[in-house]
């Protein structure tokens, strides 16, 4: 199910203020330069590729979103790219991209075990041989959810020119690898506040390989930054790189 926070289009209008471009969308983007071919699997509102044809990429660039609500945006931002609604499993892949990408924490939207495997043989499926997936995800060990509290309040101002508070409260971590959260938006034109309930997924390096490995894919890096330094216990990023097993 697509967060409510995606499919409501006054709330999705607010995703690129609370995601500025960052360091993850620069590393990205520098791969999709590279390959002739790519696959961003949960898009949002298209920046990375809409910045990739702006930039003169010449290839095929496919953006796949499962939340309508964001792919307005897309569509409106860049139509010579190819903008898709659903999810991975939701098409048939036949080694069409010399690379896939998860932005943006997309990856840790999988929560169950059986949707996480459908993904991953869904990525497997998709690559041309030789292929690479690319995606970041937070590192369970830097407890990046213990700073998701009413205190921590983030301020932006929405397309309609309104101020909108936003912040996040924890409703449980099962153990430190699923987080269930709530995430209020206060202000803006809504009579009263917004509330949306989410989950998401934190999988250790080693778990990450074990779950790519089952799927046919096989790591070849991990970097604790953006930057590409190395990944250390307390890093709070993990990037994982990965090719198909053919």
């Amino acid at each position: 199910m697509v967060d409510r926070s995606f499919a409501d289009l006054s709330l999705a209008s607010l995703y690129d203020p609370l995601h500025p471009w960052g360091p993850g969308d620069e590393f990205c983007l520098g791969l999709v330069m590279s390959a002739g071919s790519v696959l961003d699997a949960g898009c949002g509102t298209g920046r990375l590729l809409a910045r990739a044809r702006a930039a003169g990429h010449p290839g095929r660039l496919t953006g796949l979103d499962p939340a309508a609500a964001l792919l307005v945006q897309a569509r409106r931002r860049e139509p010579g790219v190819e903008w898709v609604l659903g999810d991975l499993a939701s098409r048939a892949w036949g080694g069409e991209f010399e690379l896939v990408v998860m932005t943006g924490h997309t990856f840790q939207v999988l929560v169950g075990e059986d949707e996480l495997r459908r993904a991953l043989s869904s990525v497997r499926a998709a690559l041309a041989p030789g292929g690479r997936f690319v995606f970041g995800t937070r590192n369970p060990a830097a407890r990046a959810w213990s700073r998701w509290t009413p205190e921590h309040v983030r301020r932006v101002v929405g397309p309609d020119g309104r101020a909108v508070r936003v912040w996040r409260e924890v409703e449980g971590a099962a153990g430190g690898e699923r987080v269930t959260f709530t995430t209020t938006f206060a202000g803006g034109s809504w009579p009263r506040p917004q509330t949306c309930r989410s989950t998401r997924r934190f999988l250790a390096a080693d778990a990450l390989a074990r779950s790519l490995g089952r799927a046919g894919l096989r790591v070849t890096e991990q970097f604790g930054d953006w930057e590409r330094g190395p990944l250390r216990p307390d890093s709070h990023e993990i990037i994982t790189v990965a090719e198909s097993v053919r």
